[in-house]
């Protein structure tokens, strides 16, 4: 199928760029640009296999992030990242409280990012949509949690060039695009939505 086969081809693509980084960060420990990538494929890499192996690549990524930012506080590209996976974590996360930390941390770093390259559209949305993460992972976990909405939401996916998001049914594994979790976040709502209505969504067109 092709969406497996963009899957597998992304997959390779990302575990690429994680070995060359790792293989760079031997070289160069200190080259932040580097941390980024590395930061990045990780959290790329998160949205591949189950819950728990995602959780495990995001906090490893936020380790690699916060070492750059270690290094340059102001690198917004870094920022950003971080706080995606943070917010990442966070709908991960089926402890309301646990989860309310990391977006508050993710709202930090989006305020940052914010600060440090005004007028970025992604930065910017990113800080308007974690303001209201919260009360969507609320409603997310009342009706289930994640692997339930995925289930609902079946194959249904939304892409761009610059952000794209999937949720399919398989298993229990979730998967979504970290540069498109505001998208993930809108079919959820939608989902919530249905859920709360007891209709069936339409199938994919």
């Amino acid at each position: 199928m092709d969406g497996a086969q963009n899957d597998l081809e992304r997959l390779m693509i990302f575990e690429h760029a994680r070995m060359n980084a790792e293989a760079e960060y031997a070289k160069n420990p200190t080259d932040v640009d580097n941390l980024t990538r590395w930061g990045g494929a990780l959290l790329e890499l998160s949205q591949f296999g189950d819950i728990n192996e995602s959780k495990k690549m995001l906090k490893d990524a936020v380790l690699k992030l916060d070492e750059a930012l270690s290094i340059n506080p102001a690198k917004h590209e870094a920022l950003w990242c971080l706080g995606n996976a943070y917010t990442a974590g966070a709908f991960l996360t089926s402890d309301f409280d646990e989860a309310k930390v990391q977006f508050d941390d993710a709202l930090q770093c989006f305020q940052k990012a914010v600060e440090e390259c005004p007028g970025n559209e992604h930065y910017l949305q990113s800080l308007a949509s974690c303001a209201k993460a919260p009360e969507l992972h609320k409603e997310i976990h009342k009706h289930g949690g994640l692997g339930q909405a995925q289930q609902t939401l079946g194959g249904a996916s939304a892409a761009s060039s610059s952000a794209k998001s999937s949720a399919k049914s398989k298993s229990s594994d979730l998967k979504y695009d970290i540069f498109g979790w505001i998208i993930l976040a809108v079919g959820l709502v939608a989902w919530v939505g249905m859920a709360k209505s007891n209709v069936p969504p339409s199938p994919p067109r």
